[in-house]
């Protein structure tokens, strides 16, 4: 049979793989001139630095398949994710826990002390929170959320944390303890060789066709079958108006030996205009002190426009009347499915993309197996 895939990122990649290892024909498409999506990885020209092209991406996950699958195509080393931030003139560790509330309120609690000091802190008249604000208040009360939450957010979303929902913050670890691993996960690490490498070996199998800097409306040939990861609103040529994305810019700018000591570090008041300054030499530990230069990169968070790289689907209730219209479409559409972030319009860390896709490839093995090819239009309910 003759398949096509839409996008070469992880989503993609896999679904392809798995495809053309049953012997089916695979053309993948992505109009970008390289592969791996947003977790695009390079060699800085200038620095020799292994650079996140569209920012930093750490993996880390619960998912044992997950974990087992990428580790076929390339070496994971141990990485932690330790975030640090500068709030009203003073570095803080992130994500908030017991060091961060110490610091920050001058004392020097234990966990009890601590939990039930912040206790006193949080609104508890907010039973039922509707909003990232009323989160974070019936969290950690209302000077924690103002130093690290408050600006970071509307830099980040560009819109006030009242208009946000809950589920952004609920994401977001509060420990009692001095662990400043930002991630829980059981696995966690960072590729040797990049992200893209691992998305190259992915791909490397007889029977993928792979086309870069090629759209999917250019093509002209017809297939039994499109699995579609971009954006799912483009699919339907936008007759419904565009879902709304944030996207990021990045001012490089390099320096001599280290620059800021570790890999990310959050720029949490509302009056500096970057959200954070990521040092990408410090995602790779193992070979950080090898180069004589570190490249870093402010970042900026602004609206997309039509040009602009999708990152982040902003899902406010006009978005999620659209989405639901374009949803209907989808399903009516004979053919195609749709998956990963842009195909489903929903905010998708890597570890989940890869763990939807490898559902998505049990799903496609029944169906290739019946009598007639049925194959769903979503693999995921995307409301």
């Amino acid at each position: 049979m003759s398949f096509c895939v839409v996008g070469a990122g992880f989503s993609g990649a896999i679904i392809a793989r798995h495809l053309a290892e049953r012997g089916h024909k695979v053309t993948v498409v992505d109009e970008r001139p390289h592969i791996g999506g947003n977790c695009h990885t390079e060699r800085d020209a200038e620095t020799g630095v292994m650079i996140h092209k569209y920012g930093p991406h750490i993996f880390h996950t619960a998912d044992q398949r997950a974990w087992d699958y990428v580790q076929q195509f390339g070496t994971f080393l141990p990485y932690v994710n330790r975030v640090k931030a500068i709030s009203q003139g003073r570095v803080y560790t992130l994500p908030v826990n017991l060091l961060t509330i110490n610091q920050f309120f001058g004392t020097t609690m234990g966990p009890k002390e601590a939990r039930a000091f912040i206790e006193g802190k949080a609104d508890k008249s907010i039973t039922s929170p509707r909003s990232f604000e009323e989160q974070a208040l019936s969290m950690i009360g209302p000077e924690l959320y103002k130093a690290f939450f408050y600006g970071y957010t509307r830099k980040q979303w560009g819109l006030e944390p009242t208009e946000l929902p809950a589920s952004i913050l609920k994401r977001l670890p509060l420990r009692f303890n001095y662990d400043d691993n930002y991630f829980n996960h059981p696995y966690q690490g960072m590729p040797e060789e990049g992200y893209t490498g691992i998305v190259q070996n992915i791909l490397k199998v007889d029977g993928i066709d792979l086309r870069l800097g090629c759209s999917f409306e250019s093509l002209e040939e017809t297939f039994q079958h499109v699995f579609y990861t971009g954006p799912i609103d483009r699919f339907f040529q936008f007759k419904l108006g565009r879902l709304g994305y944030r996207t990021l810019d990045f001012e490089r700018f390099v320096d001599d030996g280290d620059h800021q000591g570790t890999a990310v570090i959050n720029y949490c008041d509302e009056e500096v205009p970057f959200t954070r300054i990521s040092e990408h030499k410090h995602f790779a530990p193992w070979e950080q002190d090898k180069f004589s230069k570190t490249v870093c990169f402010r970042e900026y968070s602004r609206l997309a426009g039509e040009d602009d790289v999708p990152y982040y689907p902003i899902r406010l209730v006009n978005e999620k009347q659209m989405l639901d219209s374009y949803i209907e479409l989808a399903r009516a559409e004979k053919g195609v499915s749709f998956l990963g972030r842009l195909g489903t319009y929903r905010y998708l860390d890597m570890d989940v993309t890869i763990t939807e896709a490898l559902a998505a490839c049990d799903r496609i093995d029944s169906a290739l197996q019946a009598a007639e090819l049925n194959l769903p239009s979503f693999f995921i309910d995307p409301s």
